[in-house]
């Protein structure tokens, strides 16, 4: 194999391998003796803790709570790594420690990062760093504040803004209370709301934001997708929240639950009392998910859009998919119509398996494994209550929806040469 090949094969196979290794080492620290939890605690309760927490979900088979502040120390640090992934923050720190990175380092992120142009990369990498950081610290400083508020003495509220401010940038979804946000203040509520979409947002997008304000460059049409998708869903569900709750909901929990039901997975309601309308488009939103190069998953607000996009242009009789004067490509298209089937399949797949195994009804059951894959982390219960069985398929379903479908199956496929040959068309009814 050649170095070519090796630099386009390979960073996807390291993507992987770090998020088994990172989870491998998080399981066999929070089975230390300086780790305790206040209950039962088996291997694969650990082993789904870690996986969750690496795959930013928030899904757990037991009590958040429980755990000391060394187990909660692994589950910050272990959020932070897998939000950010390790070949980016790997990169990022050589970037930082000797001020530049290998070509090979540029490759494997280029690759990894279809948006990013090559010559780019150093300086995104820096700024990844940089607004993680600022974003967690700004907000670790306005959630102590709403802890402090909320009754916390200082000395709680600082350790609690700390690990709700990074759960909430990363979109995991943990939290240190059995209730989650149920019942906190509006200070808390919506400065999750705000951590929550700055890191669903991606990267790129914010990247551009912040240049814009430099330059009177126009926005890319990713980011104008990326902020059209993301806003509209934002509201669309939280006014389709609040009518199908019938107004038993505040405007504020309505707006909360929309926001963090595309990938972050806390919760200001009780979701076993919600409506069934309410579970059901939640696992709608849920299956979307956040944004490309984002700490969220799901099929992302780009595939959405411009699956939704294309099949009304379709259905017009057009030929080609055109938005805001830019043509889209063919190859875009069929990508984005493979992610969603790929989605289709692992919940039609996970669901299947895992109401073999439990009889929690269909809706809950599919609502906990597109919770799973799209890494949010909003649970009804099931999680907690399947056995190991269905922990296991729930923990192997979180981790595909982390490193994503698509790119599980490029590794099951060799790269064919593309053949010159143009074979004849012909109609199919």
């Amino acid at each position: 194999m050649n170095l070519k090949e090796h630099i386009h094969i390979n960073p996807w196979q390291y993507l992987i391998a770090s998020f088994i290794i990172l989870i491998g080492i998080g399981t066999l620290l929070l089975n230390l003796p300086i780790v305790t939890y206040d209950g039962t605690m088996h291997f694969v309760d650990t082993l789904f803790v870690s996986t969750s927490a690496v795959c930013v979900t928030g899904l757990s088979t037991i009590s958040t709570s429980g755990f000391n502040w060394v187990g909660e120390l692994v589950l910050l640090i272990l959020m932070q790594l897998g939000a950010i992934g390790i070949m980016t923050l790997s990169s990022s720190f050589i970037l930082a420690l000797k001020g530049k990175t290998s070509l090979k380092h540029k490759h494997s992120f280029f690759n990894t990062h279809a948006n990013a142009s090559l010559h780019e990369i150093d300086h995104i990498l820096k700024f990844i760093l940089i607004i993680t950081f600022i974003s967690e610290f700004i907000g670790a400083i306005l959630l102590t504040i709403g802890f402090y508020i909320q009754g916390f003495s200082l000395f709680d509220a600082i350790h609690q803004g700390v690990f709700h401010s990074v759960s909430a940038f990363c979109n995991a979804g943990f939290s240190t209370f059995d209730d989650s946000m149920i019942d906190m203040n509006v200070i808390i509520k919506y400065t999750v709301m705000m951590l929550i979409i700055i890191g669903g947002l991606g990267y790129h997008v914010i990247y551009e934001i912040i240049q814009k304000r430099k330059s009177n460059k126009r926005y890319s049409l990713h980011t104008k997708i990326v902020l059209i998708s993301s806003v509209g869903l934002i509201f669309i569900g939280a006014i389709l929240i609040f009518l199908f709750e019938n107004g038993n909901v505040s405007i504020t929990d309505s707006l909360f639950q929309s926001v963090t039901t595309r990938t972050a997975g806390f919760n200001t309601i009780d979701l076993t009392k919600m409506h069934y309308l309410s579970l059901f488009f939640m696992t709608l939103l849920m299956f979307i998910g956040a944004s490309p190069g984002s700490t969220g998953g799901g099929i992302k607000t780009t595939t959405f859009f411009i699956v939704i996009v294309s099949l009304f242009k379709i259905l017009k009789g057009k030929t080609e998919i055109v938005i805001f004067n830019r043509r889209i490509s063919n190859e875009v298209v069929l990508k984005s119509f493979a992610v969603l089937t790929t989605y289709f399949m692992v919940i039609f797949i996970g669901t299947l398996f895992l109401m073999f195994h439990t009889s929690y009804g269909f809706l809950n059951t599919m609502f906990e494994v597109v919770s799973a894959l799209g890494t949010v982390g909003l649970s009804l219960g099931v999680s907690a209550e399947v056995g190991v069985y269905g922990k296991l398929i729930l923990i192997i379903i979180m981790f595909v929806g982390r490193v994503g479908p698509v790119s599980l199956a490029m590794l099951t496929f060799r790269k064919h040469q593309e053949t010159k040959i143009k074979y004849p068309e012909e109609s199919i009814y």
